[in-house]
């Protein structure tokens, strides 16, 4: 089960136009379900260096089946997973990544967002997740 080419676009256009009403700039990355960058897309104006971490996130949240920030719960000091943020080459653990499911439950990819507060990135990330 992977996500299609199709169904990144359709989440990225979704992402964007939630990151629009929040009046934000948005580095949008999508994964398939190897976490590999299937498609990506970064707003006029959006942080350059957010690119990077709006992938991470993706890839975070796909390595590990879960939202970014519930790895960040999780890794803080004194935490079952403290220090994974190091893992896999680079980790990126705060909100703005969330797995991408297709109609049965599956999991076939994620999206990863970056650019504005993180409870932003979240609530865009999800928009993005939820358009399927």
């Amino acid at each position: 089960m992977n996500i299609t080419l199709k169904q990144a676009e359709k989440i990225i256009k979704a992402a964007k136009e939630k990151s629009i009403e929040l009046d934000t700039k948005m580095n949008i990355s999508v994964v398939d379900s190897g976490a590999n960058l299937l498609a990506f897309a970064r707003m006029d104006g959006a942080w350059l260096g957010s690119a990077d971490i709006s992938l991470k996130k993706a890839k975070t949240a796909r390595f590990f089946d879960m939202n970014s920030g519930a790895i960040g719960e999780l890794s803080q000091p004194g935490g079952p997973l403290y220090n994974i943020e190091h893992s896999n080459g680079g980790l990126i653990s705060f909100p703005g990544g969330v797995p991408i499911k297709n109609e049965q439950g599956d999991i076939i990819g994620a999206i990863g967002v970056s650019g504005s507060t993180v409870e932003n990135d979240h609530t865009v990330a999800e928009a993005g997740a939820l358009a399927l």
